[in-house]
């Protein structure tokens, strides 16, 4: 139905356009929400974006401008005069400004740099001197402060005051004259307290924050985790700087989904959506991985030629190789998955592997056994192959399995504690490994049970 809806109207939009009918035109999308209209806006044709965009009125501009792709807003500021950008500029919160000045070529910034105040300047800054990933460079500091000794009613009266600037007035945080966080109280709190109450009375002490220099996704699990709107940012002092909101930590949570997804599907990480990436992007991400799993490939037909003997004594072998390698493949990819989730989460640490391994080992058993006695009765009734053959098959099954799993979850919890990142030891690197030892233990439990 959205997309009906969206298609309907950029259709609409687009006649009115041609037809010069800017009144019909901003009243249709008037009452809009910023982010169907930044959809809307990028499904128009690029000579008419700039033009639809100066139809908007400027609060619903602003906020759908900041939902924009970087590639949209670049031409959308390419295309402001001065007083337009200063407009714009002076609507978005601090956060979002960071986020469109990190992705724009150096003249572009140049240029919107020049249309902010020498304060915000100074705050976009700091923001961009914070590592790369961590909470300050997601933070804004754009947040309600307040004292401990304002009574409630002072309180109202400086969030009123202030709170049209602010990203969010739901969670006010109290701090001293050094801005040391001293604790938070929420407008819900003040609502329900007595206008002359106290702020330090009221005011929850035990408050939960991270560090500038926290990792980005880290923040964003505390916001999870705690169910908070937003999370204070302090520095080494503990002197509040800045806030992670909701909106943000879902931002960093799909970013980071998104990077461990390509990851484990051995792809490089791309931070552009598929539709607007190019055939030759694609390639430049994908090949590297390819190739690297090609050439590592050929360790199985070697293993596969040096036993090329055992193959001719017992032709009837060669058939259920791609059986196993492909159960034991998909056996380490559950497990590496289902490992790095763990560590994602925080509920797998380095002292937890050998609780991790013998669990692992237990499920490869039983998983292992269940797949080879069904495997055991086709191989006889389906098959017709021999109990000799059928008990190499099964075993080896089993053994691909044991090993698939120990792999699957050691891997990943080697890299981390390395500094690496887990996805990249998932499934593909997983079952090439995993493929090359699962011919290894078949051909010699052939040679063993067979004589070959």
């Amino acid at each position: 139905m959205e997309n009906v809806f969206v298609n309907e109207a950029r259709e609409r939009l687009e006649a009115f356009l041609d037809e010069r009918q800017f009144a019909q035109a901003s009243a249709l999308v008037k009452d809009m929400n910023p982010a169907d209209a930044a959809g809307l806006l990028e499904e128009l044709p690029e000579q008419k974006m700039p033009v639809f965009f100066r139809l908007l009125p400027k609060e619903l501009a602003a906020d759908a401008f900041a939902y924009m792709s970087p590639e949209a807003q670049e031409l959308l500021v390419r295309s402001f005069s001065d007083r337009e950008l200063e407009e714009v500029m002076g609507q978005l919160f601090l956060d979002d400004t960071v986020d469109m000045i990190e992705e724009m070529p150096a003249n572009v910034v140049k240029k919107i740099l020049r249309h902010v105040d020498a304060e915000t300047r100074k705050m976009i800054n700091q923001v961009l001197n914070y590592p790369k990933d961590s909470a300050g460079s997601i933070m804004t500091m754009e947040y309600v402060d307040l004292k401990r000794s304002m009574t409630v009613e002072q309180a109202f009266q400086r969030i009123r005051r202030t709170g049209v600037e602010k990203e969010t007035i739901y969670t006010c945080y109290v701090t001293d004259s050094r801005r040391k966080l001293l604790g938070i109280v929420t407008v819900k709190d003040l609502l329900l307290a007595r206008p002359e109450e106290i702020i330090r009375n009221i005011m929850e002490t035990n408050v939960k924050f991270v560090s500038t220099h926290t990792d980005q996704e880290e923040a964003a699990r505390a916001l999870s985790k705690y169910d908070f709107l937003a999370l204070p940012v302090v520095d080494a002092e503990e002197r509040l700087v800045g806030i992670v909101t909701v909106d943000d930590a879902m931002d960093v949570i799909q970013e980071e989904a998104t990077e461990d997804i390509e990851k484990m599907a051995a792809m490089a990480p791309s931070d552009r959506p598929y539709m607007k990436s190019s055939v030759w992007e694609s390639w430049r991400k994908r090949v590297p991985w390819l190739l690297f799993l090609m050439i590592s490939a050929t360790f199985t037909s070697g293993i596969i030629s040096s036993f090329e003997d055992a193959l001719a004594a017992s032709v009837v072998l060669t058939s259920f190789i791609p059986m196993l390698m492909d159960t034991g493949g998909n056996s380490g990819g559950q497990t590496s998955a289902t490992i790095i989730r763990g560590l994602s989460l925080g509920e797998i640490q380095y002292r937890d592997v050998p609780r991790v391994l013998l669990k692992e080992c237990s499920v490869a058993l039983l998983c292992g056994g269940t797949l080879a006695a069904a495997n055991f009765l086709k191989l006889l009734f389906i098959d017709r192959v021999g109990i000799p053959v059928a008990l190499v098959v099964c075993l080896t099954l089993m053994a691909a399995m044991l090993v698939a799993n120990l792999v699957g979850s050691s891997l990943p919890v080697l890299a981390k504690r390395l500094g690496l990142d887990p996805t990249v030891t998932a499934s593909p690197l997983i079952t090439t490994i995993v493929d090359a030892v699962a011919l290894m233990i078949y051909f010699n439990v052939a040679k063993l049970v067979l004589g070959i």
